[in-house]
């Protein structure tokens, strides 16, 4: 920053307690500029941007190899000041009379009001992992003649309307696996195990049935394990990432016995909302259901879950969706950022902002010898339903989702 202009910051207000924004949401903020003598501009603008980004770098021997890739979702700039307007069209943004700005300004403190409407589209949530991020931002840009730009970034929460209109969300999962024993053991184990729906909101109650029947010579334990899985793609190459999240265990069942028990567990608050329509990453869950059988292999179920965003106040067609519901002394998102601070209103040069406030489920899981359930509907496949054009193609779709081997440790 040179000793003319001693600072320029963009700053936006916050609509709501969780400082977040979903689509449709009205962004309304100020440019901030601090010069310490008359300055002629040549460019001073605002922009409103999202995208997501992965990179990571992988070595083999003495090779090092980048793998990186984007995906912008939009891109809207406005501008307070253009000298140039020769090409292209731009938004201009007036001064309280209705005139342009003057591209001259004052030694002090100056503040620049504009407003943003965030588009309808359903865009992935605000997300950052270990080699890729979503990122939703606010940039402030100045311009002079001879002059290095000069540039300031807000980053704010954006947070899709959650979509209750896929039915199969709803829809129970369940499935069935039976193991033989061998060696140390003999007999046989068989569970089916049953879930109410594929998706849940966070903080909300995950209820698992279990039927076991042990035909086997000793006892045994079902268990319970909910863990995330975090993909990136880039350059036809997968880096993938997952973590156990929770796990329990139920009560022994003796040999040749059966029974039915039942387990509910509580979907973190914290965690991150899945993504599923994104090219480059994705956020998924599993549950994964087996039994502790000594001496021998885990027969185990596994079953897709989906963390949707926050569940709406009432009816999502009559409330503003900038509020939502979270669990008491919880946090619903994964570090928002900050409340931007508000702007002391010196030479203000603008009129005050106006701001306001699908994902699937299969039914019957059939198993193959690796105990996972088939792929379940909607986003999943290729019957996927899309409600807007514009939103990004399925998962299936694998010319912009390459298919990738499999991965037995955690799939």
């Amino acid at each position: 920053m040179s000793l003319t202009v001693k600072n320029i910051s963009v700053t936006y207000n916050s609509i709501n307690q969780s400082n977040t924004f979903t689509s449709g949401d009205f962004i309304s903020g100020h440019v901030i500029l601090d010069v310490a003598k008359d300055t002629l501009i040549q460019l001073l603008s605002v922009k409103m941007k999202g995208k997501a980004k992965v990179c990571w770098t992988e070595h083999y021997g003495q090779t090092t190899i980048v793998y990186s890739d984007k995906e912008k979702y939009y891109s809207m700039e406005r501008f307070f000041v253009l000298e140039d307007k020769t090409h292209g069209d731009f938004e201009m943004l007036n001064d309280p009379s209705g005139q342009p700005y003057s591209s001259v300004v004052a030694p002090g403190r100056h503040v620049y009001p504009f407003t943003f409407q965030l588009p309808q589209q359903h865009f992935p949530p605000s997300f950052k992992g270990s080699v890729g991020k979503i990122v939703y931002a606010l940039e402030a840009k100045l311009e002079r003649a001879m002059r290095v730009s000069s540039k300031d970034k807000a980053e704010f929460h954006y947070v899709p309307k959650p979509d209750l209109t896929v039915p199969e969300l709803m829809a129970p999962q369940y499935g069935t696996k039976d193991k033989q024993m061998k060696l140390f053991t003999s007999g046989s184990v068989s569970m089916r195990i049953n879930i109410e729906k594929m998706g849940y909101y966070l903080g909300e109650g995950l209820k698992v049935l279990a039927e076991v029947q042990n035909n086997s010579s000793r006892s045994i334990k079902p268990k319970y394990c909910l863990y995330e899985k975090h993909s990136f793609f880039a350059k036809g190459k997968r880096k993938l990432h997952t973590q156990d999240l929770l796990k329990e265990e139920g009560e022994p069942i003796e040999p040749n016995s059966k029974k039915t028990v039942t387990k509910v567990l509580s979907i973190p608050p914290s965690l991150a909302i899945s993504i599923l329509n994104c090219r480059i990453l994705k956020v998924e869950y599993r549950l994964r259901v087996y039994l502790d059988v000594p001496y021998a292999s885990d027969p185990e179920i596994k079953f897709p879950v989906v963390i949707l965003p926050p569940q709406p106040l009432s009816d999502p067609k009559d409330i503003d969706f900038g509020i939502w519901k979270q669990p008491a002394e919880s946090n619903m998102y994964l570090n928002p950022p900050p409340i931007a601070p508000q702007a002391p209103p010196l030479h203000v040069v603008g009129p005050p902002g106006q701001f306001g406030a699908s994902y699937p489920a299969p039914p019957h899981v059939q198993l193959g010898a690796s105990g996972y359930p088939a792929p379940p509907l909607g986003q999943f496949g290729p019957d996927s339903h899309r409600s807007d054009p514009s939103a990004p193609p399925p998962y299936q779709d694998y010319q912009l989702y390459p298919q990738f081997p499999d991965h037995p440790e955690k799939s």
